[in-house]
């Protein structure tokens, strides 16, 4: 693919070991590109960058006011949590809100993020469920939604649901396309995602960021920023890369990390945001990337690059901990 280009290397020694290519798209709340890397337009899928977006019918129709939720409620709707007590603690208050049982969530079930912190012994079958899988905040506003309009809720991930149909409408309002523009596709937890150009990404979250200013959404993205920010510990969860970001930008950024190497970060005092994605979805390349941009467009001071170095991952390690090896950010915005 020419439009490509190489964002992250890393060497082992002195030699060369990886390269990985993708592209990076910062725009405002119009869509203009005010800075990129690679292809801006490079259709992609959004994965879990998407869910505050996906939330959108739900606030939109009143779902906050309806069942009373909180703001830390409303933050595990936009989450990619790592199923610790104090996010499956939220899913239970959701579903209890709408009257519908966890077994009603259609995400799956896996082994929950918390076990990477280093959770030993692992935990074991039968351990976890639905709740924790990283979606279940997401799928649970999906459920309450369906609970205060009527809607099944057997079919609530199909394509074809009014639920999922007033999604992919109000995904396209906020990012500035037509409903037939997106590309759909099925994400991990069974429910519908689009792939779009990673400016109309971009552009999405700065609109998002912006918050009451936002003529057609705005009050809904306000409560949805405001809710990731003063929530950033419910939106990923210990040790992660959203929560760092979102931390370090002292309620300004709004971060959110997708599958396969995709991020998203806006400012709510700028108005714009910039999207990145990694074309082979590696997530140490990810994360380098993304300080690597902040830092390029000028978003950050001298605290904030001390708080996200780690994140840049510029060590490589042995096993021992020596160092062995580098990584490095190569592109230029």
């Amino acid at each position: 693919m020419p439009s490509l280009l190489p964002l992250v290397e890393t060497t082992r020694g002195d030699t060369l070991e990886n390269v990985h290519f993708g592209h990076v798209a910062v725009t405002d709340t119009t869509g203009r590109v005010l800075a990129s890397a690679g292809d801006p337009q490079r259709v992609s899928f959004t994965r879990s960058t998407l869910k505050p977006l996906q939330a959108l019918p739900f606030v939109q129709g009143g779902g906050v006011q309806h069942f009373g939720l909180t703001p830390a409620n409303l933050a595990m709707l936009c989450a990619s949590h790592n199923g610790e007590p104090m996010h499956v603690e939220q899913v239970d208050n959701i579903l209890a809100k709408a009257g519908v049982g966890y077994k009603r969530l259609q995400c799956g079930c896996h082994v929950p993020y918390f076990a990477e912190l280093g959770a030993y012994p692992p935990p074991a079958p039968g351990s976890y469920d639905e709740r924790h899988h990283n979606c279940s905040g997401k799928h649970s506003g999906f459920l309450a939604h369906c609970v205060q309009h009527g809607l099944p809720l057997e079919t609530y991930v199909a394509p074809a649901h009014p639920l999922q149909q007033a999604i992919r409408r109000d995904v396209a309002a906020a990012v500035g396309l037509e409903e037939g523009q997106l590309a759909m596709g099925i994400d991990g937890c069974s429910a519908p995602n689009y792939a779009m150009p990673l400016a109309s990404l971009a552009r999405g979250f700065a609109r998002l960021a912006s918050g009451k200013a936002d003529a057609q959404f705005g009050d809904s993205f306000d409560a949805l920023a405001n809710a990731m920010t003063a929530h950033p510990e419910l939106v990923s969860g210990t040790g992660r890369n959203d929560v760092a970001l979102m931390q370090a930008g002292r309620g300004d950024w709004v971060s959110k990390v997708g599958a396969e190497g995709v991020q998203v970060v806006a400012s709510r005092g700028r108005g714009e945001a910039l999207a990145i994605k990694i074309a082979d979805g590696n997530k140490l390349a990810l994360f380098a990337a993304t300080v690597e941009a902040l830092d390029q467009i000028g978003w950050m001071d001298d605290a904030q690059r001390e708080a996200l170095r780690p994140w840049r991952n510029e060590t490589i390690a042995s096993i021992k901990g020596a160092p062995v090896g580098r990584r490095k950010a190569v592109f230029r915005l």
